[in-house]
């Protein structure tokens, strides 16, 4: 008991919990006055912040004042009534455990919705395969969680697998947990589309940035800078499929991103959804180039390779690592079909520099 509750002093420092408290109450004076609510945009980040705010600071407290009490029961409790205990204290050393799970969120819009980009390497069909079930493994994680999965965009692969996929995740910490995605994941098998059974390697980037509240993101795009390109949705078939040339999508021409989008039957509103994207992957590009200047300026050397190959998927092995942290799972079958949970919590103490790199090798 004496080890969770330095663990939970520990956290009251990590936490800034007076600061915190300081904070909130502030927040919670403007709140108070009726002149904050003439004005919705500042309303509306300040009740935000001040919920956010709330949770960790309350939640704290009554972990605090619960592990204390039981505390106290357990100085004087005898053998039998601390068995009787037990389950009390393991529920508080989960609580506990939530809670430092909470201090990993060291990204700014760890709360935002994720805005994922799955792209298929060179390879051709062998790549395009991986791509497609790196896209299925995102939406079978979000699914588990119960999040919501807008697709935006599909571009699909010559015989099988997508060339390109790209969806927003909508949920509780959505782009915090999904953040340690970001880079190049590969894969070793037996490949089904090699008539002489080799084994192949391929590979596909995962871009994972934050759904940005758009008063944040002030950037104006020239209609010089763009190109727009209009084509014909890919429908499922049927009479659901779309057979008007409603997609739309925009080339950012100073930097080639693209980005597309057959979300509704309306150009117009396809052309809106895809600019917004873009708006968003601009303004991440410019706030990853601030940070790097801002560590080199302080001579620090970022921890985060965001381009580098981050997994390997070596399924005719039947193992799954993560090379920044060593993680090994001998289930692939089961991460590949959204269990990821394990991997995304120690890429993100990888992250927030609690938890050491470690060997980029793998057993092959």
């Amino acid at each position: 008991m004496q080890e969770l509750l330095e663990k939970l002093a520990s956290l009251r420092e990590y936490l800034d919990i007076p600061g915190k408290t300081r904070r909130l109450n502030e927040l919670d004076r403007e709140l108070s006055d009726p002149d904050l609510w003439n004005n919705a945009g500042r309303a509306r980040q300040v009740t935000q912040e001040a919920g956010s705010l709330r949770r960790v600071v309350d939640g704290y407290k009554t972990l605090q004042s619960d592990a204390d009490g039981l505390n106290e029961m357990l100085e004087i409790a005898s053998d039998e009534e601390r068995e009787m205990l037990a389950e009390e204290q393991a529920s508080i050393q989960t609580r506990v455990d939530d809670l430092y799970r909470e201090t990993l969120f060291t990204m700014k819009h760890a709360d935002a919705p994720a805005i994922v980009r799955v792209k298929s390497g060179a390879g051709g069909t062998e790549s395009q395969d991986w791509a497609g079930m790196l896209a299925r493994m995102f939406m079978r994680w979000a699914e588990r969680r119960g999040y919501k999965v807008d697709l935006l965009d599909e571009q699909a692969g010559e015989q099988a697998g997508v060339l390109s996929a790209e969806f927003i995740i909508r949920g509780e910490k959505a782009y915090g947990m999904l953040a340690p995605e970001h880079g190049v994941h590969r894969l070793v098998r037996v490949s089904p589309f090699d008539a002489n059974n080799r084994r192949h390697t391929s590979f596909a980037s995962v871009d994972v940035v934050p759904e940005v509240p758009e008063e944040e993101i002030n950037i104006h795009i020239p209609d010089s800078d763009l190109r727009r390109d209009v084509f014909r949705s890919q429908g499922a078939g049927g009479q659901g499929v779309n057979t008007t040339d409603s997609a739309v999508r925009l080339t950012h021409i100073p930097t080639g991103i693209a980005v597309a989008s057959q979300v509704t039957r309306s150009q117009i509103k396809n052309h809106e959804i895809a600019l917004q994207i873009l708006k968003q992957r601009l303004y991440d590009i410019e706030m990853r180039k601030r940070e790097e200047e801002e560590a080199k300026a302080r001579g620090e050397q970022k921890k985060i390779e965001w381009g580098s190959q981050i997994r390997s998927y070596v399924l005719d092995k039947q193992y799954v690592k993560d090379h920044r942290t060593g993680v090994m799972k001998h289930n692939p079958d089961d991460v590949l079909d959204g269990d990821l949970d394990d991997l995304m919590w120690a890429g993100l103490e990888w992250m927030a520099g609690k938890r050491a790199a470690e060997d980029a090798g793998d057993e092959e």
